[in-house]
């Protein structure tokens, strides 16, 4: 039984929104139900639902909540922390407070939990929510006479007390035996600069006492009573009555102090420190680990990495002076190198303990999986790293490895070659990035994903790369192209949907013709080929540059395990998420010198998925399931947060992903976008094809003149209707999704969509199909569209087509052709998909333009659904090639006129090809 749960996601636009989803109901009871306070508050605006999270009335229903909730609110209570702190500052001046730096912001979000949507966040979008929760709070302030204090009151009571009481710690460099120096004051208002006017908190409670000022005098003292109930250096400070006059401290008071500024700040006490001591990194030397210095004897990864281990300060080894230094200290600070550094002899001591001790393990270094995972800090099976030991070791790449990163991530840089050498096209510049950086990991031997956008030309870049791999394999000249070693040719395969083997073909014919292409498909090759290729594959196959085969087919291809192929690539690798299903298991067993992974959705916001897919790139990289599952899922959230962050640093590397939005990406778009989606026919649709072509072959025997021509025409269109669904043809009420190949394909694209959350128009010539669409669609992004057809009130289109561009608005809108192919403007769509054909492109054309006109912001893709095998496949054919056909087959008006052709040309033209036309 299915439930309806509500998740927390970032939109396109970077704000947040709460959607429902459907779910199990072990995840649903996982998940909890949501406040009602809260719903109320994301459907006001997503600053509200922010508030909401970050007050203190919040903080006995978020425990039970998801890790996205929690994560945003951990955001909330940062920045009205920020508020309270700049406020008192500037004595009751409000001003808006600096948002963190990209360097905290990166953080912040490599530390974030899986969310749909998180490939929208950015240091940018962060800081313009962080904006946007600024306006929305002073919005609410200008709307109450007490202004900002109570406000900050009724969400949480001690924010309004927050940074009024200062505690200054500074260094006093006179003095070697006291080195520090201690005040406590109180901010009495601006100077005439503007800057905050500290007094001395003796003398601000000796006013509030001659005052008789009560509630001063609270506002004074009860910050400092709650950091004396955490902090006993505070206490005893408060006790002895010293906190009222400055202090000359020395090492070990001054150590104490600066260990427990978080608890100071959050009894609601503002600390000043000197800038170089960092509450969340205090300066330390650490035990500095440096793995691949030197690098493997050969380019690729498969010989172990040299390990090396050294006590350093800020990346640099100590000197044995310095060495001695830190040895003698013994109140928890040293001065070295001119600044105060954290001391801890029996940490320090551990943590170069633990790393001698690995490296005793691996003299002959660590494997390259090992590594990456030490420098991501994810220990995947291993014996989790003492939280002391990971805060005292600085874990890095050397020289060689460090470039090698480099050029990962900067893929263009000393390219040794060009990627559009030999290709039929020009590459955009991200697409030529793209090629050099499969290029690179290849030659490593990394396995990788490529998770490029829909729409971005994912074919196209590992096109290109064969065809660098094709002349890297017959280069005569050893030095034209570097090699990792010399290698016999031998051809590369590629796994696809069967809806997409045709438009693979497509495009190696297009842009690579000199690539030799086997297509491991009854469709297309015959099954005496197939046989002999069965019995011998790497004999019959030794002459090719490329074989393709479907995922239902590698199931159950024995031969693809016997053959030694140069790369595997699986396009929509999301058909191998599920690391049970025998699918997954067979094609892992193939063997390559490289796997590559292509898809359009982002891999590492789904856990689950994301080992199944590395199992198969990168086998190894993120252990076994039954490790991965348990390192993911502590029981603590703040561990949890840690691993996904140490997750995401370690699959980095291997993956490489671009959207549509990205503004290097962006202006070098095309405008539209045309995708023509081959869909196969399940058995019954095929079955009822072929009856209505053999009543068609005996109908052609009698009929003549006009009755013929309505005949055929009504024969067409009953084709059409059964490539939709068998039960438009049948006149049924009920259309179940797996009897449609069409509906299969439909699904497809929208678990993408789903995921980017954007919006789809969906067009059909059928009024009747409208309504089935729209069931089938409102299970898909589990909440209701829009449809559109001539039986829509002329009153109600404009209604329709406003509460579809609004951005929180429907996620789908489904159009009869005749109803809605002028006339709308519907730019808040980036998708659209032509169900069916007409016979006019100009018509279909009209209809794209719903979406692709003045106002669209974004690229437009458009899906044109196909059926293989069939009528529409060639109706396509002659759409394409319509300028160099005879004008016989057209009118005046550009439609096709198919009625006047011979009955053998009507029966070849309108014939099944089993083979074509199935969806296996």
């Amino acid at each position: 039984m299915k439930f309806v749960a509500h998740i927390l996601c970032v939109r396109p636009d970077g704000l947040l929104a709460i959607v429902e989803v459907e779910s199990s109901a072990s995840q649903f009871n996982e998940a909890g139900s949501l406040p009602n306070e809260l719903l109320d508050a994301f459907r006001e605006t997503c600053f509200a639902g922010i508030t909401w999270l970050a007050a203190a009335k919040a903080t006995a229903s978020i425990d039970s909540l998801p890790a996205p909730f929690g994560f945003w609110r951990n955001f909330g209570r940062r920045y009205f922390s920020a508020v309270c702190r700049e406020y008192a500052q500037a004595h009751k001046v409000w001003r808006t407070p600096h948002s963190p730096d990209d360097e905290s912001l990166n953080e912040l979000l490599q530390s974030a939990p899986p969310m749909r949507g998180l490939e929208y966040a950015s240091a940018e979008s962060i800081r313009s929510l962080w904006r946007g929760l600024d306006e929305y709070t002073r919005q609410r302030v200008a709307d109450k006479q007490s202004g900002l204090a109570e406000y900050l009151r009724t969400l949480d009571p001690a924010w309004n007390l927050v940074g009024r009481v200062t505690f200054h710690l500074a260094e006093n460099k006179k003095n070697p035996d006291a080195p520090f120096a201690f005040l406590a004051t109180y901010t009495e208002g601006q100077s005439q600069t503007g800057s905050p006017q500290h007094i001395p908190l003796s003398e601000a409670l000796k006013k509030s006492i001659e005052q008789r000022d009560a509630k001063k005098l609270e506002e004074l003292l009860q910050p400092v009573s709650r950091a004396s109930q955490k902090c006993p250096l505070v206490a005893r400070l408060l006790d002895s009555r010293r906190l009222f006059a400055p202090q000359a401290w020395g090492i070990r008071d001054a150590f104490e102090f600066l260990s427990s500024i978080p608890s100071m700040e959050e009894a609601g006490v503002i600390v000043r420190v000197p800038n170089w001591w960092n509450a969340s990194k205090p300066p330390r030397p650490q035990v500095s680990v440096r793995i691949g210095a030197s690098g493997p004897r050969t380019s690729t990864l498969t010989e172990s990495l040299d390990f090396n281990v050294e006590l350093s300060l800020d990346g640099q080894p100590l000197t044995k002076a310095e060495l001695t230094q830190l040895m003698a200290a013994r109140e928890g600070l040293s001065l070295l190198r001119g600044k105060w550094v954290q001391v801890d002899h029996d940490k320090l001591q551990s943590a170069l303990k633990h790393w001698k001790s690995l490296q005793r393990q691996h003299v002959g270094g660590l494997d390259f999986l090992q590594g990456m995972r030490l420098l991501s800090g994810a220990t995947i099976g291993e014996t989790e790293v003492d939280e002391g030991v990971q805060s005292w070791t600085r874990i890095e790449p050397g020289e060689w490895l460090r470039e090698s990163l480099r050029q990962l991530r900067e893929p263009n840089a000393n390219a040794p070659f060009d990627p559009e050498e030999g290709l039929n096209a020009q590459l955009r510049h991200y697409q030529s990035e793209g090629v050099h950086w499969l290029w690179f990991a290849t030659q490593l031997g990394l396995g990788v994903c490529l998770a490029d956008d829909m729409g971005l030309g994912k074919t196209i870049q590992v096109l290109s790369l064969l065809l660098q791999l094709k002349k890297q394999a017959h280069a005569t000249n050893a030095g034209s192209i570097p090699a990792a070693k010399p290698s016999q040719p031998r051809p590369s395969l590629l796994i696809v949907p069967t809806s997409l083997l045709g438009n693979w073909q497509r495009e190696v014919a297009k842009f690579a013709p000199q690539l030799k292409l086997f297509v491991a498909h009854r469709s297309v090759t015959d099954a005496s080929q197939l046989k002999r290729v069965a019995e011998d594959a790497e004999r019959e196959l030794a002459d090719f540059d490329l074989v393709m085969i479907t995922y239902g087919l590698a199931r159950t291809s024995a031969w693809l395990s016997e053959c030694p192929w140069r790369l595997v690539v699986l396009d929509e690798a999301q058909a191998i998420k599920n690391a049970g299903a025998t699918q997954t298991k067979a094609i892992k067993k193939i063997p390559g010198r490289g796997r590559i992974l292509l898809t359009g959705t982002p891999v590492e916001n789904h856990l689950g998925d994301l080992w199944s897919l590395f199992d198969f790139c990168s086998p190894g990289l993120l252990g076994t399931a039954a490790q991965f599952k348990k390192y993911i899922n502590p029981s603590d959230d703040q561990v949890r947060s840690r691993r996904l962050a140490s997750i995401r640093k370690l699959i980095r590397p291997y993956v490489l992903r671009r959207l549509k939005t990205d503004p290097d990406v962006a202006p070098d778009l095309p405008a539209k976008t045309e995708m023509r989606i081959d869909c196969g026919l399940t058995p019954t649709q095929a079955a009822l094809y072929q009856q209505v072509l053999a009543e068609l072959k005996s109908a052609l025997d009698v009929a003549t003149g006009i009755q013929r021509r309505g005949m055929v025409l009504s024969v067409l269109m009953q084709l059409k209707q059964i490539c939709n669904h068998p039960s438009l043809y049948l006149r049924q009420t009920a259309f179940p999704p797996e009897l449609s190949g069409k509906f299969s394909e439909l699904a497809a694209i929208c678990e993408v969509l789903i995921e980017r959350q954007e919006k789809l128009l969906v067009f059909t010539q059928f009024q009747t199909l409208c309504d089935p669409l729209d069931v089938f669609l409102a299970s898909l992004f589990n909440r209701p569209g829009l449809v559109l057809t001539g039986k829509t009130a002329a009153a109600k289109r404009s209604l329709l087509v406003s509460q579809f561009q609004q951005v929180t608005g429907p996620p789908y809108f489904v159009i009869s052709v005749k109803a809605g192919g002028t006339g709308l403007n519907l730019t808040e769509a980036s998708h659209v998909v032509h169900f069916d054909r007409w016979w006019n492109p100009a018509v279909e054309d009209q209809a794209t333009d719903r979406a692709f006109r003045i106002g669209q912001t974004r690229n437009v893709l458009v899906h044109k659904f196909v059926c293989r095998g069939t009528l529409e496949e060639r109706i396509d054919e002659l759409i394409q090639s319509k300028k160099q056909l005879s004008q016989q087959l057209f009118g005046k008006d550009g439609e096709m006129n198919l009625t006047e052709m011979t009955n053998d040309q009507l029966m070849e033209f309108v014939s099944l090809d089993l083979n074509k036309a199935s969806t296996g």
